[in-house]
């Protein structure tokens, strides 16, 4: 033993040791091998590193100060392996610097392996240069190993495979860093990509009942070189097993479950091309025939079968079965877990094959019911726990079920507070002896509060917004000392402010508060809201002089919310009682142009809403139907009550005779217009006091005719959501309203009217109308119009799109979407014509930042011209910014 590592083990013995210069090595004897003897070590140096701790390699060698050894012998030969099997060092070495009697003094001699001091990556462009250098993960400092070496070598030739570069070269050079001492190196890595390497052809033999086309498109990642820029042509080995395992799952859904792939061959037909082969045995088809139940004692075996949805003579298959047992949200499964069956379980096991027909025997294990013992919450940092409990479909005491988890699930994503991405619910604590489970709900806070800074160009001015939405106020501790973080918050109420202005022209400024549990035992939701706006017209909105005209609108709402139990419990009623008074003054934007409208109405909303949550919701509807309704004053009055009376008219042209009767010439001047206007004609100044009573008398009975506004308005809205591939989505939008009236004569009420086109921001109550957005037209384009006055009563609208995220994280939820849409607004319901619609298609990208709302961009354009508004259509980019209250 000792011999074999003679090589190994230099002893030499130093009189002296000048610590201060590097010390000949090879200038020193060999020790006498033949003979040996027992020391005690005295003391350990270690010597030529830099980086690594010196006490734990003494310790780590076993050659720790007053240990005995044998010199020579097997001790300092397993020292120095030791210290090899570290592969941190390129040279080890153990000497002996001196003999005290029985003590001896070692030296244990390290060369540290080369570290890393630069590293450079030569042959591709900066983007994939960066991907490859977060792969590698090589930092400065780091040693340099072969096995460092073959690991970056084989992470860059896979990125690369994954990339079609399936002919790359890597040559990794080491260079000794010159500017740095102690076995610096850089690292110079060059890389041949050559040429990207594609799939010609996927060729299927053996197959008769599915076509190479179909074979092909069930393959998920491999696919031959054609137009589809979503799929690419790549050939990658590990995507290429997972694809054959598809292609056979195909066969098995349609009962052939002895297909099997028997051979595959990959070969290349150019430099940059390949070709695949496989070779398919279909086998024969299979059939389910019987299926019985046992062990089933809760549900029939009829029940059983009809939940299970497989009739006889259906093609045998097996992920079909697993999901009809388990998987779906129909599942038979479903049955006992939403009875407290929480150890049930189902095991399918063929009894007998004839020919094509499987005969299945359902062994079924139904297990104790088991109730909830305890329901934890984790994770609700800022929102109070009862406001979450109340939201529970689970209680402690009652059955577990799967149903009412579920459930719960939704109601918390639906509350808007938590990441819905983050959300877990688990099972613990189970006792199967005493039927009892703990469930627990881990959440993760998210910032619901909102800050709104938006812009929208309307009535010839543009017009800012800031406001403040908080989602999850809590009322009682405003007077709480300590509770302004920075405002009281995790009680679930909301309130906003909002402030909007052009300067001297238009402001509006609105306050609303919401109670969902008001009372805090059902949830029964109390709402109040008030608001105040004010416009001023003049001739020039940004030169000229603030003049008379002007509309004011104070209003507000008081509403009662409840959730039903039927049809089902996804239903919601509201009911709300609304005041409006306009005031206004020389406003000809409206029938009224002058004097005040009051606006007393009810409203109720039937709604329905099952989505999965609010932001990015992938499956569930949700629609609502609202009915707002005034008095019918006008039934309680005589006909054409707005007309004045014979005296009435004659009352109005006394006073304007007296009015004018008094006039100076240079008044008369001023009155018609000033010098050249005939104001001296006799003739003249009669028709001008003629017109005056007559528009006197019209907007007298203008102002009896809407003094209380009268009318009945109908309103629907549907979403729908489908979620078609991972967290692709479908959503189809829907829209309707109706203003009408009661009275033939009145006609339809002069407030409330639909303004459709465009972007739908400009939710100002600018003229007393609704807003509605059509991408691909100009904003009002599609609202017709009598004069100056806006007069949609009647609208519709559909649209469908396309949505894909790019990021859910709780920090902003990011996608895009495509839309086809259409719609139309009319002056007249007798006119209304639900398929003659404008339409639009385009592409956009929302953002909703927890913060500021949504905000997006939108390009749509508009197929359908606009008489009269000849740029109205065509392409057009529209602008989202902040979350409408």
């Amino acid at each position: 033993m000792i011999r074999r590592f003679l090589l190994s083990v230099i002893i030499t013995f130093l009189a002296t040791a000048v610590f201060s210069q590097e010390i000949d090595y090879k200038s020193m004897p060999v020790s006498d091998y033949k003979k040996s003897q027992e020391y005690i070590i005295r003391d350990v140096n270690v010597t030529g590193l830099k980086y690594l701790d010196k006490s734990i390699l003494v310790n780590l060698s076993g050659l720790t100060p007053g240990r005995e050894i044998v010199i020579p012998g097997d001790d300092i030969t397993k020292a120095i392996q030791k210290l090899w099997d570290q592969g941190l060092f390129s040279d080890v070495k153990i000497y002996v610097t001196g003999f005290i009697k029985d003590s001896v003094n070692l030296e244990i001699y390290l060369q540290e392996r080369h570290r890393l001091s630069e590293l450079h990556i030569h042959g591709l462009k900066k983007a994939k240069e960066n991907d490859i250098r977060e792969k590698l993960e090589l930092k400065r400092g780091m040693q340099v190993t072969e096995n460092l070496i073959n690991n970056s070598e084989r992470v860059i030739l896979n990125y690369l495979y994954d990339k079609k570069y399936l002919n790359a070269k890597v040559d990794i050079v080491q260079a000794d860093d010159t500017t740095l001492k102690l076995n610096n190196v850089k690292l110079n890595i060059y890389i041949d990509k050559g040429e990207k390497v594609k799939i010609k052809d996927i060729n299927f033999y053996g197959n008769s009942v599915f076509s190479d086309n179909k074979l092909r498109r069930k393959m998920k990642e491999t696919k031959i070189v054609n137009l589809n820029f979503f799929k690419p042509s790549k050939f990658i080995e590990e995507t290429f097993e997972e694809d054959k395992v598809l292609v056979i799952k195909e066969y098995n859904k349609q009962g052939y479950r002895d297909a099997e792939i028997v051979l595959d061959s990959i070969y290349k037909v150019s430099p940059d091309r390949i070709s695949i082969d496989i070779t398919v045995s279909e086998g024969k088809q299979y059939f389910f025939r019987d299926i019985d139940w046992v062990g089933n004692t809760k549900y029939t075996s009829e029940i059983l079968s009809r939940m299970l949805k497989i009739k006889k003579g259906d093609p045998f298959d097996t992920e079909l079965l697993n999901d009809r047992l388990s998987l779906d949200e129909d599942a038979v499964s479903n049955l006992y877990l939403d009875n407290g069956h929480l150890f049930f379980n189902v095991v399918p096991t063929i009894q007998e094959i004839d020919n094509d027909s499987i005969d299945i025997q359902m062994r079924i294990s139904e297990g104790k019911r088991v109730s909830l013992n305890k329901v934890v919450i984790h994770g609700n940092t800022k929102t109070n726990e009862h406001i979450i409990r109340r939201e529970l479909r689970t209680k402690p005491g009652e059955l577990f079920s799967k149903a009412e988890i579920m459930r719960s699930q939704r109601e918390l994503a639906q509350l808007g507070y938590f990441d819905p991405e983050q959300f877990g619910i688990e099972p613990t604590n189970i006792n199967q002896a005493e039927g009892l489970v703990d469930l627990e709900y881990t959440l993760a806070e998210k910032s619901t509060d909102q800050l709104e800074v938006s812009g929208g160009w309307g009535a010839n001015m543009f017009v800012g917004t800031i406001g403040l939405r908080f989602s999850n106020f809590s009322a009682r501790n405003v007077f709480t000392k300590g509770a302004w973080r920075p405002v009281p918050s995790g009680d679930g109420q909301t309130l906003s402010l909002r402030a909007q202005t052009n300067g001297k022209y238009y402001s509006a400024y609105s306050i609303s508060f919401m109670e969902p549990w008001f009372g805090g035992k059902k949830p029964n939701s109390l709402s109040v809201s008030a608001y105040y706006n004010i416009q001023r017209r003049s001739s020039s909105f940004y030169f000229g002089d603030i003049g008379s005209e002007y509309m004011k609108i104070i209003g507000g709402s008081i509403g009662l919310g409840q959730r039903l139990r039927w049809p089902d419990d996804y239903f919601t009623i509201s009911n709300s009682v609304n005041y409006q008074r306009y005031e206004l003054n020389d406003w000809n934007y409206f029938i009224v142009q002058d004097g005040t409208s009051n606006n007393l109405s009810f409203s109720t909303t039937f709604a329905r809403n099952s989505t999965d949550q609010i932001i990015y919701p992938r499956f569930g509807s949700s629609f609502a139907i609202t009915l707002q309704l005034t008095p019918p004053y006008s039934l309680f009055k005589k006909d054409k009550f707005w007309e004045l009376t014979q005296s009435e008219q004659a009352s109005l042209e006394t006073d304007m005779d007296n009015k004018f009767s008094d006039y100076s010439d240079g008044e008369w001047r001023d009155e018609l217009g000033g010098e050249g206007s005939n104001y001296l004609d006799i003739d003249v100044r009669a028709d001008y006091i003629e017109s005056q009573v007559e528009n006197a008398i019209y907007k007298e009975s203008i102002g009896r005719k809407y003094g209380w506004i009268e009318y009945h308005k109908w309103k629907y809205k549907g979403s729908w959501y489908l979620k078609i591939w991972k967290d692709l989505v479908l959503a189809v939008n829907s829209e309707f309203g109706y203003l009408g009236y009661y009275n033939k004569d009145l006609g339809y009420a002069p407030f409330g009217k639909f303004d459709l086109g465009g972007d739908g921001m400009s939710g100002y109550s600018l003229y007393g109308v609704e807003t509605i957005a059509l991408r691909g037209y100009e904003n009002s384009s599609l609202t017709p119009r009598n004069g100056n006055t806006k007069n949609g009563n009647v609208y519709e609208k559909i649209n469908f799109e396309l949505r894909y995220p790019i990021s859910l994280k709780p920090q902003a939820t990011i996608y895009v979407l495509g839309f086809v849409e259409g719609g139309n607004a009319w002056a007249d319901i007798d006119d209304f014509n639900p398929f003659h619609v404008k339409r639009s298609a385009g592409v956009g990208l929302r953002a909703f930042l927890p913060m500021f709302g949504l905000l997006g961009v939108d390009w749509g354009y508009g197929f359908d011209d606009i008489p009269g508004v000849p740029d109205a259509s065509g392409s057009q980019f529209h602008f989202v910014i902040g979350q409408q209250f």
